[in-house]
């Protein structure tokens, strides 16, 4: 039995409760979590925004330590360190076959299965396939990464979702070159990410954009040169700091109709605008015909930072070990499992950057 943040319902609150975990079978590996950090996918799944099978335990990004491995699992053993990868491409699906590992059409299968059991034998399915919310969880060996040398285990928490997501934002989807101008809208785990991934581009100008004037202090830490309080008026003034032309990339990291409509506005003629943020159904942008044609840019969304985890960890390490990228100044917060409550509510509220649950 182990301790778990547990999802009853759509909507509910969370249970902090004992779960029954079983031994892990073929081709899986059980962890000992040492970290998660507390993600606004989770608050989505856990308001509807996105769907997921319930009861769930959620939490995807985490990393620990392996306490057993079931039949067939080679490579990894007892002791071992690893990061948890929430999205595992199957390799064999449309866009798998195009490359496009992070777009897998399978990834989120694992997510409908029954991982665990509650004291009175209800069914748990692994929120986003790992279940990172809970002291130990069961996962397919797909859904573990090996801890690059060299990286804390509690920071490599972080590598799982927020960084990857960030980082990859910036140089796989927006392909930010060096002396680009970058604006990078809502500062929390994944914006701060976005951040410093734009400084390690080379970005001369990085405006960081936030309704909350008291993140100003993280947001320059991470790389911003430039801080803006979000209002009414945010597009005029990136332009005003860009020699009245806007920025080059854009990269909205908050999921919201009015964010993504003035990233888009905030970038130049020809600029390009990343949606990295999860918004409701509800959520619609609208564009008139002429003003697509006049400006010529370019919208996209992102998904986990178009990101082949495998090929990127050790990148991303070697920006840690470099210095180039520090993954402590992300976490604002450290908390139990019971914190996870209040953390989703500073999250609604938009204060802070990322809390992170230590075990």
């Amino acid at each position: 039995m182990v301790r778990a943040a547990v999802l009853p319902a759509v909507g509910a609150p969370l249970e902090i409760t004992e779960i029954e975990l079983p031994d892990p079978g073929p081709g899986q590996v059980r962890v000992r979590i040492t970290a998660a950090g507390v993600c606004h996918s989770d608050l989505s799944l856990s308001d509807g925004t996105m769907r997921v099978p319930v009861p769930a335990v959620l939490g995807h990004e985490g990393a620990g330590t392996v306490v057993s491995v079931g039949e067939g699992v080679t490579g990894l053993a007892p002791g071992d360190g690893v990061v948890l990868n929430w999205a595992p491409s199957c390799g064999s699906c449309h866009p798998c076959s195009l490359g496009e590992v992070w777009l897998c059409a399978n990834a989120l299968s694992g997510s409908a299965d029954v991982y665990a059991r509650t004291a009175d034998g209800t069914d748990l399915h692994p929120g986003l396939n790992v279940a990172a919310f809970a002291e130990e969880t069961v996962v397919p060996v797909s859904c573990t990464l090996p801890l690059p040398d060299g990286i804390p285990l509690t920071d490599a928490a972080l590598l799982g979702c927020a960084v990857l997501t960030g980082y990859g934002a910036v140089h796989h989807s927006a392909q930010v070159r060096p002396g680009e101008t970058v604006a990078v809208f809502g500062v929390g785990g994944v914006g701060l990410s976005a951040l410093q991934a734009a400084r390690i581009a080379g970005a001369s100008t990085i405006v960081a954009v936030d309704v909350s004037p008291e993140k100003e202090e993280l947001a320059r830490a991470a790389g911003a040169t430039e801080y803006v309080v979000a209002s009414d008026n945010t597009a005029r003034q990136i332009r005003a700091l860009t020699g009245k032309q806007g920025v080059d990339v854009a990269v909205e990291c908050v999921g919201r109709a009015v964010t993504i409509r003035t990233a888009w506005e905030s970038t130049r003629r020809g600029g390009r605008t990343t949606v990295v943020g999860i918004g409701g159904k509800d959520q619609q942008v609208t564009f008139n015909a002429l003003e697509l044609f006049h400006w010529g840019r370019t919208l996209s969304g992102c998904v986990y930072g178009n990101c082949d985890p495998a090929r990127d960890l050790p990148v991303l390490a070697e920006h840690v070990r470099a210095g180039r990228l520090d993954l402590g100044s992300l976490v604002t917060e450290h908390i139990a499992l019971e914190g996870i409550p209040a953390a989703f509510e500073n999250m609604l509220a938009g204060k802070g950057g990322r809390a992170l649950i230590v075990f």
